[in-house]
């Protein structure tokens, strides 16, 4: 509980602009991870020097965060939020489990930047999600996808 609490704590700025800062988590992901782009089929195209700028990459990057409160604010009791995330990640778009843990740390880069997340926040967040991906991960062994 105390590090969904300490992560929350920091939430605000994010939570104030969810656009921001999901266009931030993406743009930075595709850059430092260039091969997570080609799991988006829309925004393959996109060059590295439009990533910041499209409104697409900015709306996409809030339902992630948006989400990701929901993650936050369950305090672990998140199964049935977790459970559609995972069918539609494993079965329609297929995307690794190991791309999650690489967006844990992008988000962790940003929060500290842009919403003040001390290094022991990024520790609760990286707890947070270690315990995130974990079900996620056993959600796609249920469903038979070894991503």
């Amino acid at each position: 509980m105390a590090d969904f609490d300490l992560v929350l704590k920091h939430w605000g700025p994010v939570e104030a602009d969810y656009s921001t800062h999901g266009n931030l988590v993406l743009t930075r992901l595709f850059t430092e991870h260039p091969e997570t782009q080609d799991l988006f089929p829309k925004f393959v195209g996109i060059a590295k020097a439009d990533l910041a700028g499209n409104a697409a990459i900015s709306a996409h990057g809030a339902t992630v965060l948006k989400k990701l409160a929901e993650l936050l604010r369950a305090k672990g009791n998140h199964g049935a939020i977790l459970k559609p995330l995972a069918n539609s990640h494993a079965t329609k778009h297929k995307i690794p489990i190991n791309n999650f843990k690489l967006i844990t740390e992008v988000i962790v880069k940003v929060m500290a930047e842009k919403a003040g997340l001390d290094p022991a926040g990024q520790q609760a967040l990286r707890n947070v999600m270690a315990v995130v991906i974990a079900d996620l991960e056993a959600n796609y062994k249920e469903l038979g996808f070894s991503g």
